[in-house]
């Protein structure tokens, strides 16, 4: 038999996060967030379970929206990164993909190519990663006008949106306004997770909610149960050892942990080759048999420790949670330095995911 190390994918879950998306969403409509394997959920499960509520997928890549067409599913899919390929672009017209470009390379691609997939343009309004600016927009609308009905929207992405005491998100909204006031007919989107629940943060014609669709907080003060959101995915695995060990005795690689009274210790099949972060030292709760517990030691590759004293009767076989309904992913993350997207994106593939409505 398999080890019992799994990760539980609650569907139900996740279709109440992309409901409350929509209600903060108000006017705009949201384009659910799959990427990266639908933020490690299984994209084609996720997509799935999505189908019926969601307009619209927003992908990284177009390896992720050919997924989301092997699923049978016939949505729009934008491609947030465009296509990084000239001959992609008549993959996106036959597929019904909707590149978001944003270099001056891909639009003499797209000219070149003689074709006309539906695109979107990305203004950069401040983060400062892709886009175009004020300026150099007008001059690539100019180019594709002869092409009309080419462009669908003009979108832009927040740098500091999960902060409500920076003033960067009105300022590039003050930018996106500005700038698109001279396209009345394109759709606009500038709203990421954090931004639905930015107080009066305009979120236009579409919103695009990702990590929140996961339960998981894209704000930097509150967890995701705080928002309002369920967690969707719940990280298992079972003990497989329990020993006491003696006042002295260290646990695991560099003997980081000792013990300063005889405590019981048991094993847990799951390390950083399941996707557990290994910087999630000492003191990092996990839940067992009703009770929250600690990591004690390093994380290795296969195994982790945890201190037993508050569950004594704990046994081989007992199940871990490390992270889901009694431990969230955001706590588990801050102990680990590190944010919810990585810990959710970066279980591996050897973790099974098994569905539950």
């Amino acid at each position: 038999m398999p080890r019992n190390t799994v990760a539980r994918i609650d569907l139900d879950a996740l279709r109440f996060n992309f409901e409350l998306a929509a209600a903060k969403a108000g006017s705009a409509r949201p384009m659910a967030v799959v990427k990266a394997d639908g933020y490690g959920h299984g994209i084609g499960a996720v997509a799935r379970a999505l189908a019926t509520a969601a307009e619209c997928f927003a992908v990284a890549c177009i390896e992720e929206a050919q997924a989301i067409r092997a699923e049978g599913l016939t949505h729009p899919v934008v491609l947030l990164e465009g296509v990084h390929d000239q001959a992609d672009l008549k993959t996106c017209l036959k597929e019904g993909f909707e590149p978001v470009l944003h270099s001056s390379v891909q639009v003499d691609w797209l000219i070149s190519e003689q074709v006309r997939p539906v695109i979107w343009l990305k203004l950069n309004t401040g983060m400062n990663r892709l886009g175009f600016n004020a300026r150099e927009l007008d001059n690539v609308v100019e180019r594709l006008a002869p092409r009309e009905g080419l462009i669908k929207g003009l979108m832009t992405h927040f740098s500091c949106a999960d902060d409500l005491d920076n003033a960067e998100t009105a300022a590039q909204t003050e930018v996106f306004v500005n700038v698109s006031e001279a396209y009345p007919d394109f759709q606009r989107s500038v709203g990421n997770s954090a931004a639905h629940f930015r107080p009066g943060q305009a979120l236009f014609e579409w919103s695009r909610p990702g990590i929140m669709l996961y339960g998981a907080t894209p704000m930097i003060s509150q967890s995701g149960p705080e928002l309002g959101l369920r967690p969707v995915m719940s990280l298992e695995s079972e003990l497989i050892a329990v020993r006491t060990l003696a006042v002295g005795e260290q646990v695991g690689y560099g003997g980081s942990w000792t013990a300063e009274k005889p405590t019981s210790m048991g094993i847990v099949a799951v390390g950083y080759g399941d996707g557990y972060p290994r910087h999630a030292g000492t003191g990092t709760p996990a839940w067992i048999s009703g009770c929250r517990v600690n990591l004690i030691g390093r994380v290795s590759m296969d195994m982790l420790a945890l201190d037993l004293s508050a569950v004594p009767d704990a046994s081989i076989g007992d199940k871990v949670e490390l992270w889901g309904a009694h431990v969230g992913v955001d706590e588990v993350a801050r102990h680990a330095g590190t944010i919810a997207y990585e810990l959710l994106t970066g279980v591996t593939a050897r973790v099974p995911r098994l569905y539950s409505e």
